[in-house]
């Protein structure tokens, strides 16, 4: 059995109805159970007025009835809004706010909490995926029905998974990395091993559960497998079945390729590229040992089937395909800065990434063309922390800056706050209790991945000559504050 991306309904019944589905962390559903419950979802879905074009807010962490709701508003033709538990409850009310969702399922509770219910400007959507916004508001994302197909047809079609793949899924469903596993388990009939946050910090049980279901696609940022790297059981022999890493979220360090190359010889490397705008991913390489003997840093790939990509006169990688967004929600300011019409009528994306292309169409990451990063994935607009940071008490005016290795890899992220007396220097960190406990008042707005690590005072912020924060200025003192 599978689900079909065309039709959006179960299809194949006859086949291994019995083989499991989802492997959550908190109980599994094989493919007639998946189906019978998505059927039932949505059913009880359309009485709290989830309705085509309505979409609805899913809240969790890898339970199975979070991947039960997804499959049920696709069912229903209603855009869903994944919300992971790690969101602080300020942002969900402002993420539920602004789609004007008909309801907030709670996958852990399976309870439906009432909504506004508009239907949306866009229709046939799959669903509405949040980023950081530069405003200090989070982005939606609009990814229509036809773009979720496009993924599990060149996901099946081009990577080489086998018949009915097991994934191994980690990312957060609001993390669009993790749209990878859902489409494509649906669209092969395989298998999504969903791991809790409590279940990966277990790494004694962690890896034997892996191994136990079958795991033969692992999914996941770059850093997320360079972690694994120190655990002697992140090995061939303790996972027989596994033999193709897929990543995708933030460049894959050439090192870590070699690594990976040495401790699993017999695994397929794919190394993949593409904004949240785009569907989770454009381009894609597998990472052979020809590929790492001629680059360093490592190529993101070529265009998938059915794409275009561009890099303008300034560097700017532009994205062309019917997988392109179609839109952010309710923000045509950014539409018309961010999206035009392409020469074929297709839609295009200006990513805002800087790139290079050889004459075979084989693309570099050159960086960001502005101030937003990206951190063991996740995708952050500095300007939000900007934001919280100037609404901590006393504060005058607020600052984020990135910490990167050699390579370039943002490793953490350090606030710098004006208006606060520093001790007897110039500039002085500050412990979390400090303002009223700075890293919980930031918690209420930030989910834990955008919180700084630490917090300096300075007397004031630097500026550049264009009167922008001047990043690299804040980084030179943080460096220079006796530790």
């Amino acid at each position: 059995m599978r689900f079909d991306l065309k039709s959006f309904q179960f299809t194949d019944a006859e086949r291994a109805p019995d083989a499991l589905a989802i492997v959550a962390a908190d109980r599994s559903l094989t493919w007639s159970q998946l189906r019978d419950e998505a059927r039932a979802w949505a059913g009880e879905a359309r009485r709290h007025g989830v309705a085509p074009d309505v979409p609805v807010a899913v809240y969790g962490h890898k339970e199975a009835s979070f991947f039960v709701a997804m499959v049920g508003a696709l069912l229903i033709g209603a855009p869903f809004v994944p919300v992971d538990t790690i969101y602080p409850a300020e942002r969900l009310r402002r993420i539920v706010e602004i789609v004007r969702a008909a309801a907030v399922y709670d996958a852990a509770a399976g309870a439906f909490t009432p909504g506004e219910g508009a239907m949306l400007d866009e229709r046939g959507l799959a669903y509405v995926m949040f980023t950081s916004g530069s405003t200090g508001d989070p982005k939606g994302v609009q990814i229509g029905r036809e773009s979720v197909g496009l993924l599990g047809d060149w996901m099946l079609g081009s990577f080489g998974l086998g018949d009915a793949p097991v994934f191994m899924n980690q990312a957060p469903f609001s993390f669009d990395l993790s749209m990878y596993e859902v489409f494509a388990t649906l669209a092969s009939g395989g298998t999504c091993v969903l791991n809790a946050r409590e279940q990966i910090a277990a790494a004694g049980t962690w890896i034997p559960r892996l191994a136990e279901h079958g795991v033969t696609v692992w999914v996941s940022t770059p850093s997320f497998a360079h972690q694994q790297l120190a655990n002697r059981d992140f090995s061939p022999a303790a996972l027989p079945t596994l033999r193709t890493f897929l990543f995708c979220g933030e460049p894959l360090p050439a090192a870590l390729a070699r690594k990976l190359r040495q401790r699993f010889p017999g695994a397929v490397i794919l190394n993949t590229y593409g904004p949240t705008e785009a569907t989770v991913a454009t381009t894609w390489i597998e990472v052979t040992d020809a590929v790492l003997a001629a680059h360093d840093p490592l190529p993101v790939g070529h265009a998938k089937p059915d794409s275009e990509l561009l890099v303008d006169e300034g560097g700017e990688i532009c994205i062309v395909g019917d997988h392109v967004m179609r839109g952010y929600l309710n923000r045509a300011d950014l539409n018309e800065a961010k999206l035009y019409i392409y020469a074929d009528g297709r839609r295009a994306f200006r990513t805002g990434d800087l790139g290079q292309m050889d004459e075979k169409g084989l693309l570099f990451c050159r960086g960001r063309m502005d101030d937003q990063i990206k951190l063991n994935g996740y995708r952050i607009e500095l300007a939000e922390i900007d934001e919280a940071l100037h609404g901590l008490p006393g504060v005058e005016g607020g600052a984020c800056a990135v910490l990167r290795r050699p390579d370039g890899t943002a490793v953490r992220l350090i606030g710098f706050v004006a208006g606060v007396a520093a001790a007897d220097s110039p500039a002085s960190l500050l412990a979390p209790e400090a303002l009223e406990g700075w890293k919980a008042r930031l918690a209420q707005r930030l989910p834990p991945y955008m919180v700084p690590s630490e917090l300096v005072a300075c007397a004031a912020l630097p500026m550049s000559n264009n009167h922008k924060i001047d990043r690299k200025k804040l980084i030179e003192i943080y460096t220079a504050i006796p530790m």
